[in-house]
């Protein structure tokens, strides 16, 4: 009889953490200094956050042009997803962070007028304030970064700037910049150009193009961060991600790249979103 109550409550147990689900919060704020405003954001917590009193590795996921922090909760149904994912024994619980890059202005990136310090703010406010609210590990090898298109553009910048502290970035379908500073007028997501100096935008160029950072990376960065980059077969960024793949190749850069069937889609993304908690999960583990 005792036998069988303790299989029955080891049973029970089971049921209970196989039933738990994770929380997601899409309303959040905090103030910040340097855009002057509140800024949003939205938080994945996993299934045990409540009931333990750990630290989770984290994965800060950046939304598209034209969404806010609320994209990936309902678009990219990441509740659902992390939860399987979780649950199926791919990814590790971790915390998810998705903060607004759509509010004032647009953009993860310091504008080339010194107007919009978004970068500044993620560093130097949003990841510190974040860091302290929840049980988070704040170490390089507990923390990652993966976001769409422009948030893909915000990843691979990033990571190419602080290599120091993440362990793994995943950009998906990623816009990479302009090609060379004689496109930089007609690209879309640097607005403002016009009368700025040449040297400036050249400098500017030199500090947000995905191809000069990669080209000019240092020798000792180049396996510091884990890459895993996937983009659409018919995606309209398809030939940036596929130059910064020609380009990792030739300066050996270890990296994951992946061409899959799709265009610029939630289709496509909520299908790379398990691969991506995957990836960043093989880091967060003890091999």
């Amino acid at each position: 009889m005792r036998k069988l109550l303790s299989t029955l409550l080891l049973s029970a147990f089971a049921f209970c953490l196989f039933g738990q689900t994770g929380k997601v919060k899409d309303d959040l704020s905090m103030p910040s200094k340097i855009l002057k405003m509140d800024r949003k954001y939205a938080i994945y917590l996993p299934p045990d956050y409540e009931t333990s009193q750990r630290s989770y590795p984290v994965l800060y996921l950046l939304h598209g042009g034209g969404d806010d922090q609320t994209g990936w909760v309902q678009f990219g149904e990441v509740l659902r997803i992390t939860d399987e994912a979780i649950k199926s024994g791919i990814a590790t619980p971790m915390i998810i962070i998705m903060p607004d890059a759509n509010t004032g202005k647009r953009g993860y990136l310091n504008d080339i007028k010194g107007e919009w310090r978004y970068e500044d703010f993620f560093f130097q406010e949003f990841m510190p304030f974040i860091e302290k609210a929840y049980r988070i590990k704040a170490d390089k090898r507990y923390r990652a970064i993966a976001g769409l298109s422009m948030g893909g553009e915000g990843t691979f910048i990033y990571a190419l700037h602080h290599p120091e502290l993440f362990s793994a970035a995943c950009p998906l379908s990623a816009a990479t910049g302009p090609k060379t500073l004689a496109d930089l007028k007609d690209y879309k997501l640097w607005q403002g150009v016009e009368g700025i100096s040449d040297s400036d935008k050249e400098t500017y160029f030199k500090h947000y193009s995905v191809l000069n950072l990669i080209e000019n990376m240092p020798e000792d960065q180049k396996k510091a961060v884990r890459w895993y980059i996937d983009c659409g077969d018919d995606d309209f960024l398809y030939e940036g991600n596929c130059l910064v793949h020609i380009a990792m190749r030739q300066k050996e850069i270890p990296h994951e790249f992946r061409i899959r069937d799709g265009v610029h889609s939630w289709t496509y993304w909520r299908a790379s979103l398990p691969n991506v908690l995957e990836f960043v999960s093989m880091g967060f583990h003890q091999f």
